[in-house]
């Protein structure tokens, strides 16, 4: 399982020219999910996501994690962030999983994720076009993979 995760200013998905899910102050969470990911995996970059100290302290320096500053969250599904681009110049995405594992995974990861910051979060739509803004704040951007411990 990979996560890319943007602290930001402002971020929102609109799907159909309509707003699904709109933050201020937080994280924006690209997830991508493999087909051997299990809830070991969720458990690891949820716990590893909601504490990173990314967010300026009172001094200016990053210090505080989404949590200790009440921010806001959106996860949003991205198959893509499990492309092989090893061979050649087309992706493959051989690593990503079907819809069947996918979307069950994505949505305990959100669950997670909202009981880990104690608030709703925000989403995408499994399989959507997705029009995704955001102000990334900082610029501050993490990649992890679950993988990788």
């Amino acid at each position: 399982m990979r996560v890319v995760i943007q602290r930001v200013a402002s971020a929102s998905v609109t799907i159909e020219g309509k707003v699904k899910s709109a933050i201020g102050p937080g994280l924006l969470i690209l997830l991508g999910v493999g087909h051997e990911d299990t809830q070991e995996d969720i458990d690891y970059l949820v716990k590893k996501a909601a504490a990173l100290r990314i967010f300026p302290d009172e001094e200016g320096v990053m210090n505080r994690s989404v949590v200790e500053t009440g921010g806001d969250v959106i996860v949003v599904s991205q198959f893509t962030l499990m492309a092989l681009t090893k061979k050649g110049n087309r992706p493959s995405y051989i690593e990503a999983a079907g819809h069947e594992v996918a979307v069950p995974m994505y949505e305990k990861f959100c669950a997670a994720m909202s009981g880990a910051i104690g608030k709703p979060v925000g989403t995408g739509e499994f399989g959507a076009d997705m029009k995704v803004t955001l102000v990334n704040d900082g610029p501050v951007t993490i990649c992890m993979d679950s993988k990788n411990k």
